[in-house]
């Protein structure tokens, strides 16, 4: 069998080997093959980096060869000689996974510097001054990331150089504070490793490659591909690159940019640039850098290159891309290109664009926007007409607006959202390693960095606001606190930041609900003529099924009536019904919960007109309309201590027999949905009386209307057929009554295994199925949703023995194979049924597509991931035509 190849110069690859070699290093042998001005060098696979884990984090037999012969092949090329003062070969390296991952390794710069190679590189460019940063750049990365030395120990050197100095920015020092500072590091890399900072350049190439390998399986690089959905098998790639230098003076300098603005989406060339400046630079947050506009008065003649290989690389790829350049003494270089990442309002106006200018399809154009993204545009902005006490202002670098407490440290943010509180991240920028804390955010607010920051770019990936290189803001660190002029805001004080003006807003503003944009709907409207799928929306009120419909739901998929009956002006007549003595107790209180529900129906029928609505009767368990059994107790024994009324001692002892005979070992297996049918036939009769009211009174008013009674937790066909005949001969005496014929149909709920199973036989008594997938997990599963999330859920996770939390995203080896059994089954019986999903399963991107793979009819979901679920179906049709 011949040897495996794990290392590939940028030539030998190309775009579509990105599982091989990763994003980055797909992309740079595109770049190199189209002809584009790439600084050469190599890639070492993910192949390579998953043999490392398998080896027990050895190298692969044969990769340190492999990487011999392409080290001497770049020094041929270059002319240049690692480890030669007179002609030092100098490279970075750099991660890059098969999918672009922030909380993966940073980059090593300058790399195969040493003592005597500075000294070369000073003579060589007869700038000693830029040398010796070089030195100190690649001191400082190669401490912080591949030895492990915690970056402020530099920083603090730094720091105080330029405060000796007294001098603002890292490129006012001298050649002489360079080597001061150059001497200081490595006193602090002896320090804190016991041994000198490495002057082989060898030896520091395969430490920092060792290092690369070692990042795919770092505490930030986990948490980021857990949130992500990210495999841990894919492992990231390796690059080592040639270095092109943009700080050697004022013809040189560094940027990041987007072909479209990764923001709004509108076609203009975005992003920002320093001159004399390394890229890291730009990201860093050291210096605010500034608009890339700019570099068309100070290099017009690279500016207009730039242009023109923007243009190409969106052209060649079809999407919009993020890329990363130098120019070193006037010449363009291009170091990087991917697509980029952009918020869910750019991602739809940029999609819908490119189809206008006939770069893509529709159906690629449905592709290039996350559905999860889409929750972004579905929530609420400030509202612009309150009063704002505006105390400072950043860039808006990443859209949407949030309210929360102030902290100043991502352990800090992530302890107090677990508690319930609402936080804003503040820094003077984020790190990887903040990741956790970001996610735990309502946004982020940072006194450094630009609009291509870590920061931004993580924020706007995650669809959170953020307000980045506010300047204004002072951090105190020690005393937990930002000043603004006299103004002082401490951790815990309430702030608001607004990611689309760059606002930052002393105290919690009022927010207004989101509107679709025209790309939006136009998207949503090409989503609609692909999908198959039907999307209903889950609506207990008029106003949660006139939202669904303003967000385009089909219907309505599930009411749950039981929250009719948790109103205040309700409860008593439902404790009423629960506790009465007698049938004629009991029916007193449901006459008078008759009027109340058949107002709630006609409502509910009303706002949906035209549409179907499938109306679930009473499903949980009665304890719950009763008071708690505890409190009752202890309000018994404050009246015996207190020498209370007698007859209201009694009236509440009464209560508490009651409650105790009610209550139930477990609730969610007990007494409740079809059960409580068979054994209370006469409240199952009331309800269906009250749709059936209502719907001959909208008949009578010229309304359309379409109801599907629905009977919840069947386990056997003859339960349904009992209430199904209940419900038929209730429907036949309103039509007799009010003299108004009228259409409905009745189906069930299939919420536990053996209905299931006997999907063949249920359908004989069924016009439609309807998944309880909430239900369904728990029974099939046998998790309690609350128990499994509050106490197990997460090591079940982290442990990888689910991959997925399975109430919120359907389990479709378990789940899911009793779901396609019971379509396959009942269709035998009933090709026509209708069978939809009702569950939270039904909003939620990955499971819209298994019901779309399966041939339901439709997946219903809550009122606001309506357009989430219309745009997923069309995925899935996409996907699996």
């Amino acid at each position: 069998m011949a040897n495996k190849k794990y290392v590939y110069t940028f030539s030998e690859g190309r775009a579509d080997m990105k599982s091989l070699l990763g994003g980055k290093g797909a992309n740079l042998a595109e770049m190199t093959n189209i002809g584009l001005p790439v600084p050469p060098g190599f890639t070492i696979t993910t192949e390579a980096c998953k043999e490392f884990y398998l080896a027990g984090r050895q190298f692969p037999a044969g990769m340190v060869e492999e990487v011999e012969e392409k080290i001497a092949w770049l020094e041929q090329t270059l002319g240049k000689k690692f480890g030669d003062p007179n002609g030092p070969l100098l490279v970075s390296v750099r991660s890059g996974a098969v999918i672009s991952m922030p909380g993966m390794m940073d980059t090593v710069l300058n790399l195969g510097l040493n003592d005597r190679t500075v000294i070369g590189l000073a003579a060589g460019s007869g700038n000693p001054r830029w040398a010796y940063d070089c030195y100190r750049r690649f001191i400082q990365m190669f401490g912080d990331v591949v030895l492990g030395i915690e970056h402020h120990n530099f920083e603090a050197v730094l720091e105080e150089q330029k405060y000796k100095r007294q001098v603002q920015y890292d490129n006012q020092l001298t050649a002489e504070d360079w080597q001061q500072v150059i001497e200081k590091y490595k006193f602090i890399v002896r320090r804190e490793t016991g041994s000198e900072f490495p002057q082989d350049p060898k030896e520091q190439l395969y430490k920092a490659i060792y290092a690369v390998f070692n990042s795919w399986e770092n505490d930030r690089a986990i948490v980021y591909r857990r949130i992500h959905k990210i495999p841990d098998d894919l492992g990231t790639a390796v690059n080592v690159q040639a270095m092109v230098f943009g700080n050697m003076g004022d013809d040189c300098g560094t940027g990041v940019a987007f072909t479209r603005n990764p923001s709004t989406g509108e076609k203009m060339l975005y992003g920002e640039f320093l001159t004399n400046a390394q890229g890291e630079d730009v990201v860093a947050g050291i210096r605010t850098p500034r608009p890339i506009a700019k570099l068309q008065e100070e290099m017009p003649d690279v500016y207009q290159q730039f242009v023109r290989i923007c243009t190409l690389l969106e052209n060649h790829y079809r999407d919009m891309q993020d890329i990363e350049f130098t120019i070193e003494r006037g010449k363009l270089w291009m170091l990087q290109t991917r697509n980029g990442k952009r918020t869910a309002q750019a991602a739809i106006r940029i999609a819908v664009e490119m189809v206008d200018e006939g770069i893509i399809s529709k159906e690629t154009a449905i592709t290039r926007v996350d559905p999860g993204q889409l929750d972004q545009l579905l929530h609420r902005r400030i509202d612009p007409a309150a009063q704002l006490n505006v105390i400072a202002k950043g860039l808006p670098a990443s859209p949407g607006s949030a309210s929360g407490t102030v902290v100043f440290n991502a352990d800090r943010a992530e302890n107090l959202s677990q508690q319930g509180q609402k936080v804003i991240l503040v820094g003077t920028e984020t790190t990887p390693d903040d990741i956790h804390g970001m996610v735990a955010s309502q946004g982020i607010l940072t006194s450094r960095g630009g609009m291509t920051s870590h920061a931004a770019v993580v924020a706007r990936g995650m669809g959170k606001p953020c307000v980045c290189g506010c300047e204004a803001i002072k951090i105190d660190y020690e005393n937990k606190q930002f000043t603004v002029g006299d103004i002082v805001v401490k951790e815990g004080h309430v702030i608001s930041i607004d990611g689309s003006t760059g606002q930052v807003i002393l105290g919690e503003v009022p927010m207004i609900e989101p509107e679709l944009s025209a790309e939006f709907q136009k998207l949503l409207q090409w989503a609609d003529e692909i999908r198959t799928l039907g999307v209903r929306a889950n609506a207990d009120t008029p106003e949660d099924a006139a939202k669904a419909r303003e967000f385009g739901a089909e219907g309505i998929g599930l009411t749950r009536t039981e929250h009719m009956f948790m109103a205040q002006d309700r409860l008593p007549i439902v404790q009423q019904m629960i506790l009465a003595a007698d049938p004629e107790e009991r029916a007193a209180a449901l006459a008078k919960l008759l009027p109340m529900q058949e107002g709630d129906f006609y409502g509910i029928l009303k706002a949906m007109a035209g549409l179907p609505v499938c109306i679930r009767l009473l499903d949980p368990p009665l304890h719950e309309f009763l008071p708690n059994g505890e409190e009752l107790a202890v309000e018994i024994s404050r009246l015996k201590l207190t020498g209370g009324p007698a007859a209201e001692l009694q009236q509440k002892e009464e209560l508490l027999r009651k409650v105790r005979s009610l209550s139930e070992f477990n609730p969610m297996l007990g007494h409740r949905g079809c059960r409580l049918g068979i054994t209370w036939p006469e409240v199952y009769a009331m309800q269906a009386r009250a749709v059936f009211q209502a719907t001959a009174r909208l008949v009578q008013e010229g309304y359309r209307v379409e109801p599907e009674v629905e009977i919840p937790l069947v386990i056997d066909v003859k339960e349904l057929a009992y209430l199904r005949q209940l419900v038929e001969s209730v429907a036949e005496e309103v039509k007799q009554a009010t003299g108004v014929a009228f259409h409905y149909t009745v189906g069930t709920m299939i919420e536990v295994p053996r209905a299931a199973l006997l999907a063949d036989e249920i359908a004989t008594q069924a016009e439609f199925f309807s998944f309880g997938t909430n239900d369904l997990t728990q029974t099939t599963l046998g998790f309690s949703r609350d128990d499994a999330e509050g106490k197990f859920m997460q090591p079940y996770l982290e442990k990888k023995i689910l991959a997925e939390n399975p109430f919120i995203v359907l389990d479709r080896k378990g789940v899911g194979k009793l779901m396609q059994w019971t379509v396959e089954n009942a269709r035998r019986v009933k090709p026509d049924l209708l069978i939809g999903i009702c569950g939270e399963h039904g909003g939620e991107p990955s499971s819209v597509e298994f019901c779309h793979r399966i041939g339901l009819n439709y997946v219903s979901c809550s009122p606001y991931r309506v357009p989430v679920a219309r745009l997923a179906a069309a995925q899935a049709k996409v996907k699996n035509s």
